[in-house]
């Protein structure tokens, strides 16, 4: 059967239509999925630290505990993945979620509260690799930049509207019964279950039952992923290899301290900002405080969307990742020095330009180093290890703030990190950025 063939501007038009339709659709269940996971840290100012009684180390302890269940239980969540399919195990884990997180609304004490956070981790993990997974069947490997980036931008935009909405609901105190922090819980929580029915309800698992796509269009789809299908990418990974490589744990070292400076920004960020309240003599209502929380986020998401264009654009270098791990490993420390929340503000901006612009393009420069059955197992570890900075940045800032009653400790060590990425990040280009072109690559076969 002679493979489907598509003009060049009917092929872009194919890859926009997935784009728009199924890379916003699962950009939607990110932004549920990121919304539940940070929840607490719209919680913790807003009622929940004082009405649970919980102290700054264990409200960090909270925040991380999420990290344990979910670093347990992801790999045999993916093995269930690809048991069961991507549309079904994913309509699994929103619902899950969903139902833990309307669980925690209801919580009495800072046990229950950890015991549920930890399950949540549990119920969640499996999502995004399931998520990444799901998005690379739809299209060709040449077009997956394009499709990813619909994806990533979520994140950033979590906040943008994530946090007006967690204000929103968290005003609605009374509302049911319930505190407004304890609504807020409820709230995302049932988006998370709604949201986890119409995906296994409406989302499609593969091109070729996408009916938005015309007959053509599915067929020059399905043709150019099985043609890419055996472009030697590894079926059986081996750990051994990478475990052996010293550029894989390079990589995951820097990818452990852009991961600490997001987690730290993420479930702190909030009260921090109600701290400046109290230095400033102010008071911020939930709704501006919500607000303030979102203004960081906004030049992020568009920083997140220019920077990887132009990676895009130019190809990939390592100066993508470089630069914004280095400006924010400047501006954390610079966020101590000046009295003027304003300024405090602009300053944290900076770190979470710096953490979303350098996100997207950190994942391109692995696969420049691994190769064969080396690739699959080096990029799980990679991962594995960046995720180990969301267990032990929540903690550790919020361990530091109980000891110390300040936040200054903590920043300087995530600047530290984002630091130390930096130099990880150089040392790593030079392999690839150099003159005479050339890879070297790390393979088990």
């Amino acid at each position: 059967m002679t493979p489907e063939t598509l003009a060049d501007d009917d092929a872009r038009s194919t890859i926009r239509t997935i784009s728009l339709r199924l890379g916003s659709f699962v950009g939607a269940m990110f932004f549920v999925n990121y919304l539940d996971r940070v929840a607490i840290s719209f919680a913790g100012p807003s009622g929940m630290n004082h009405d649970l009684g919980l102290s700054a180390a264990q409200f960090g302890f909270a925040a991380s505990v999420f990290f344990v269940g979910y670093l347990l239980i992801e790999i045999p969540s993916n093995l269930a993945l690809h048991r069961f399919g991507a549309r079904r195990w994913l309509a699994r884990i929103m619902v899950s979620w969903g139902i833990v997180t309307v669980l925690t609304a209801f919580v009495n004490g800072a046990t229950w509260l950890y015991v549920l956070r930890f399950l949540l981790g549990v119920a969640e993990a499996g999502f995004f690799p399931g998520a990444i997974l799901f998005l690379s069947l739809w299209v060709p490997q040449r077009y997956r930049s394009q499709l990813l980036g619909s994806f990533y931008v979520a994140q950033p935009l979590t906040f943008v509207l994530g946090a007006p909405l967690a204000s929103l609901l968290i005003q609605a105190h009374g509302l049911m019964g319930l505190s407004g922090w304890r609504f807020m819980y409820l709230g995302v929580g049932v988006l998370a279950v709604l949201m986890g029915i119409v995906t296994f309800l409406a989302l499609p698992d593969r091109p070729a039952d996408a009916t938005w796509l015309t007959p053509s269009q599915r067929r020059w789809v399905t043709d150019e992923i099985a043609r890419g299908a055996d472009d030697g990418a590894p079926r059986h990974a081996s750990a051994w290899a990478a475990l052996r490589s010293g550029r894989v744990w390079l990589f995951a070292v820097a990818y452990f301290g852009i991961i600490y400076g997001l987690y730290t920004l993420s479930f702190f960020l909030p009260t921090i900002i109600a701290e400046f309240e109290g230095s400033t003599g102010g008071h911020l209502g939930v709704m501006q405080r919500g607000l303030v929380t979102a203004i960081p986020y906004i030049p992020a998401a568009l920083v997140l969307f220019f920077w990887s264009r132009d990676a895009s654009r130019r190809g990939v270098r390592g100066w993508h990742v470089g630069i914004p791990t280095l400006a924010g490993a400047i501006a954390v420390p610079l966020a101590l020095l000046p009295h003027s929340p304003v300024a405090q503000v602009a300053l944290i901006t900076v770190l979470a330009c710096a953490v979303f612009g350098a996100l997207p393009t950190f994942w391109s420069l692995p696969p420049r180093f691994l190769s064969g059955r080396a690739a699959a197992s080096g990029i799980a570890l990679i991962n594995t290890v960046g995720n180990l900075a969301g267990l032990m940045g929540p903690w550790l800032t919020g361990w530091l703030k109980s000891t110390t009653n300040s936040y200054e400790g903590s920043m300087c060590i995530v600047g530290g990190f984002m630091a130390l990425s930096t130099v990880m990040i150089f040392i790593l280009a030079r392999a690839t950025d150099g003159q005479d072109g050339t890879r070297r690559t790390v393979s088990s076969r």
